[in-house]
């Protein structure tokens, strides 16, 4: 069966099509066209968009839960609950994210990750997980526990990886002992090596990008700064994140986590080819709730949400955040003013490229994945399709 969206504004990675019509046949998308829609045939699934943007479904490359689940919960259905909380926010393609840990636990749910990846019925697709820590500073801890940081490990990361072979990205602090050679290999085996909760400056964010390292994790966001030692100055990985032009970087834009104006900034600085916008939302996500967990219900630390944001107790730091991806789109383009068409690319395109998936994923384009979503022009999700599949009328919405 054909399905056809039309009376659409189509959102390419170039321009935006006024009004338009798309064609999907066996999960992939076989048409794009302006102007009228495509003949009606016998059993077509026909949708009116009724005017609003017809957009490639998002690409959440880090994200460790949402509606009361996280990624860590010790159980299948704790995953497939947070991965179908934010399906319903318009994420078709998403990569679960670890958060520094015991060992155990983390061997655990990377068994879980896996086996939720072979899941397809009402599920954005895994393409990946994203494993965040725990090689980290102990100085830009934030919110991963200090308990569970500790330099790189040669044999016990070739482990986690024969374990779980879908790790596709691995954040580092890349001035830790042993995390350059930990870059050379991530870089060797396909994995996308990320700076991340790092101390490091400028002279070290290159020496990283020498060895493997292509982009920054939440940029400005558990990480160094300028500083002065002994009255030279130094830039922090944040300022390198922006002056390295080969750096992708990544950015919450719950507008909570970096002011309107830093994130004009890095958009200034970029540009939409090297940015990534990302959830980094915790379990939370998709609540309304005014306190929660960061990690799993067994070993996680407990965080306060006021405002649209967590936080750490006493407030010294964020705890996470609680977006999904249409409030990431909402923000930059609303708050921030960016083009629709490049806040889109951004969500999409971008961090699909970043981890290897462009080639069937992230934009609308002929013989693509059939991951489209409708939404209106404040950014509610109307319909989700996943790989030719429409599933967002199927999903329950008692979190």
């Amino acid at each position: 069966m054909r399905t056809v969206f039309y009376n659409g504004k189509i959102i390419t990675p170039y321009r935006m099509v006024d009004k338009g019509s798309l064609l999907v046949e066996d999960g992939k998308i076989t048409g794009i066209k302006e102007g009228d829609a495509f003949p009606v045939l016998e059993n077509d699934l026909r949708i009116d968009v009724g005017g609003s943007y017809l957009s490639p479904g998002f690409v959440d490359i880090h994200t460790h839960g949402g509606g009361n689940a996280d990624f860590l919960d010790g159980s299948v259905d704790a995953v497939l609950h947070a991965c179908r909380t934010h399906m319903r926010h318009g994420t078709t393609s998403i990569m679960p994210t670890t958060l520094s840990c015991p060992e155990e636990e983390l061997f655990r749910n990377l068994d879980n990750i896996t086996e939720a990846s072979k899941i397809t019925e009402n599920m954005p697709e895994i393409i990946g997980v994203h494993m965040e820590g725990p090689y980290f500073s102990p100085q830009q801890n934030a919110a991963q526990d200090a308990r569970f940081i500790k330099y790189p490990d040669r044999a016990e990361y070739q482990q986690l990886f024969r374990r779980c072979p879908l790790i596709k990205r691995w954040s580092v602090a890349p001035e830790l002992p042993g995390a350059l050679e930990m870059g050379r290999w991530l870089k060797q085996n396909g994995i996308v090596a990320s700076i991340g909760h790092s101390d490091a400056v400028y002279e070290e964010v290159v020496l990283a990008m020498e060895n493997g390292y292509t982009m920054v994790t939440h940029l400005f966001n558990g990480m160094s700064r300028l500083t002065r030692k002994n009255a030279v100055m130094y830039l922090g990985v944040a300022e390198s994140g922006l002056a390295l032009d080969d750096l992708y970087v990544e950015i919450i834009a719950d507008g909570k986590h970096l002011p309107v104006c830093l994130l004009q900034l890095i958009y200034k600085n970029k540009g939409p080819d090297k940015i990534c916008l990302v959830t980094d939302s915790m379990r939370a996500a998709g609540l309304d709730v005014t306190e929660s967990i960061i990690g799993s219900r067994e070993s996680g630390q407990r965080v306060e949400i006021e405002d649209g944001v967590a936080y750490m107790p006493g407030r010294a730091s964020f705890g996470g955040s609680i977006a999904t991806a249409d409030r990431l789109i909402r923000t930059m383009h609303h708050l921030a003013g960016v083009p629709l068409v490049e806040a889109v690319k951004m969500a999409s395109l971008v961090p699909a490229k970043m981890v290897g998936a462009d080639n069937k994923k992230g934009s609308l384009e002929i013989d693509k994945d059939a991951d489209i979503i409708t939404f209106d022009e404040n950014i509610n999700v109307k319909h989700v399709m996943v790989k030719g599949n429409l599933w967002v009328k199927d999903i329950e919405r008692n979190d």
